[in-house]
């Protein structure tokens, strides 16, 4: 079984982005904000926004299961207050959980939090809580700079991000490392604030002592961990300069890394730098870039290319990477696949 934790609903029936719309223009006249009853998708729509899109490229490409989660650059925390992200996390979540529903065998769902600049994170405790309980999701996605891109949050490690993590231990789910929109004119939305952020995150964590406070506690940094494998040496040596751990023990009992690099030499490198005990397939598809290699004549984001083709991953090694390391990392996944026989 091939199992994707990283996919986002950026195929959306369009009526999703208008009603977003009204909302941000909304922001400044209360009079004028739509309700969320106001927003009408059907199942007709959803399942052919998906059929003609993800599953068909994940028939085509042979992966199973993706982790579905509300489209990235759309969660932009920095607009509106946290009422205004809150109304959008559920609307987008709800939508996440009904195409789980019609498409059971194909997406299980993954939160976006209505998370809000300079506001206790511990708001979003009821949405995640609904997502858990009422849509039986598998996991979260945590925005480390809600500002987007200007980094006024707290470091990860800091506890003003505790209540999160302690939902995250109660509920035993992953969070899947994952800013949002860039406002900052120096930060490309996917090509630098993206990276920058999953590498930021990876730092943060060495430097703090987060998993002594919660040693149960995972994050999977998208991206293929950003900078962080390509400058793995300057990581260790760093974290030797700072008296920590070795990063098998420090960082790597927690921390995972999926396979969202689009080319076969940055494959080669994540699986060479990164045990295969941490590394999860993913290919962000329909994402960020959707085009042809010209130099291939496939796909980017076809990843499993590149997983087939790499030299350093036995066919155990593969299994973990595609499915089994999935499982490990999110329990709750493993418990709804063996719950359909799977």
């Amino acid at each position: 079984m091939i199992i994707d934790c990283h996919g986002h609903y950026t195929t959306a029936p369009k009526a999703l982005e208008d009603w977003r719309n009204r909302q941000i223009a909304a922001i400044n006249d209360p009079s004028a904000m739509p309700k969320a009853s106001e927003l009408k998708i059907s199942d007709d729509e959803l399942r052919e926004s998906i059929e003609k899109n993800q599953l068909r490229q994940m028939q085509e490409r042979g992966s199973d299961l993706t982790i579905f989660s509300p489209r990235a650059s759309f969660m932009a925390h920095h607009i509106g207050d946290f009422q205004v992200s809150s109304t959008w996390a559920a609307i987008c979540n709800e939508l996440i959980h009904r195409v789980a529903k019609l498409l059971p065998d194909n997406f299980i769902g993954a939160a976006m939090l209505p998370q809000s600049p300079g506001v206790d994170p511990a708001t979003c405790i009821p949405e995640l809580e609904k997502c858990m309980k009422e849509y039986a999701f598998v996991g979260i996605n945590l925005n480390p700079d809600p500002s987007g891109g200007h980094w006024k949050s707290p470091p990860l490690t800091d506890r003003h991000w505790y209540p999160i993590y302690e939902k995250m231990v109660e509920y035993n789910i992953p969070a899947m490392i994952h800013v949002s929109t860039s406002c900052n004119a120096c930060f490309h939305t996917t090509g630098a604030h993206y990276i920058n952020a999953d590498t930021t995150a990876v730092m943060q964590l060495i430097q703090g002592d987060l998993f002594k406070d919660f040693p149960a506690l995972r994050f999977v940094i998208p991206h293929g961990g950003g900078a962080a494998p390509y400058h793995w040496g300057r990581y260790r040596g760093l974290a030797q300069e700072m008296k920590k751990p070795l990063l098998r023990d420090h960082l790597l009992k927690n921390v995972y890394f999926d396979t969202c690099v689009y080319h076969q030499p940055g494959i080669d490198l994540l699986t060479k730098v990164i045990p295969v005990d941490n590394i999860l397939f993913a290919s962000e598809m329909i994402g960020a870039v959707k085009g042809i290699d010209p130099e291939t004549g496939y796909n980017f984001d076809d990843t499993k290319r590149y997983i087939e083709a790499t030299q350093n991953l036995s066919p155990e090694d593969r299994h973990k990477v595609y499915e089994g390391n999935a499982r490990r990392v999110y329990p709750r996944l493993d418990k709804a696949l063996k719950a359909q026989g799977r």
